[in-house]
């Protein structure tokens, strides 16, 4: 996957809020109090450290009252996010490369393993995922003993059975822009999931391109309303299926 944009984006103002511990194994960064349910976040190419997707853990947490993990699926190694300010070392970073690394064969099992020890501690968990978790979240809706809902936002490498097989609540955040997600993707998402008998939620943000919901630029403001809107969203979604009696 060759993806411009995926190395395109802002760092947000904020310190997050949460700790670091471990989930089956992996760093883990978490974030909230709550006992009964939980939030998979599955990271992009700026991984488990990624200061915008802590912030996004800490809203979630504090929004939809919910505890989050956001592991660290790459092995220790995260996409450097001076790229976005520095135009050589842009350059240097090849988005194929990090991918070979870090393919489906190889990341699955970890994701897998993450989801099941939440799922025996939690009543209720979800999923999310920016990018590159996109994919990890349609697998994992899958199975409905293993989670209860998946949202993700401009999801990659995402596979048409991968979306046949989903049997749980769906939230897809899309931008008009976004040559990852395809318009092709979207159109296939958007006529078969209907079909599969589960709830399903599509978000569309015009003139919006790929990456806005995890890396928008905050001083911008139809990036800025883009972001907040997938992340209220978000929010949303979780309150619906997370705490289906509130």
């Amino acid at each position: 996957m060759s993806c411009d944009a995926c190395k395109s984006g802002f760092n947000w103002n904020g310190q997050p809020t949460g700790s670091e511990s471990k989930i089956a194994g992996n760093d883990t960064y978490v974030v909230g109090d709550n006992r009964d349910a939980a939030v998979l976040l599955i990271h992009d190419l700026f991984g488990w450290t990624f200061t915008n997707l802590r912030i996004l853990a800490d809203h979630f947490a504090k929004e939809a009252n919910v505890t989050v993990y956001l592991p660290d699926f790459f092995g220790g190694e995260v996409a450097p996010t001076d790229i976005f300010t520095n135009p050589e070392r842009q350059k240097e970073f090849s988005v194929p490369d990090m991918i070979a690394k870090n393919g489906k064969d190889k990341r699955w099992p970890e994701i897998l393993a993450a989801a099941k020890e939440l799922k025996s501690k939690y009543k209720k968990t979800a999923a999310i995922g920016y990018c590159y978790g996109g994919w990890a979240c349609f697998q994992l809706g899958a199975d409905p003993t293993l989670i209860d809902a998946i949202s993700m936002a401009h999801p990659s490498l995402v596979e048409k059975s991968e979306i046949d097989n989903v049997k749980v609540p769906v939230q897809i955040a899309a931008p008009e822009h976004d040559h990852v997600f395809t318009p092709e993707m979207k159109e296939y998402a958007n006529k078969v999931i209907p079909t599969l008998g589960v709830p399903y939620e599509y978000l569309y943000f015009p003139g919006l391109a790929h990456g806005f919901a995890a890396k928008g630029d905050e001083n911008n403001k139809a990036q800025k309303d883009g972001l907040e809107r997938a992340k209220n969203a978000a929010v949303g979604f979780f309150k619906e299926f997370l705490h289906p009696s509130a």
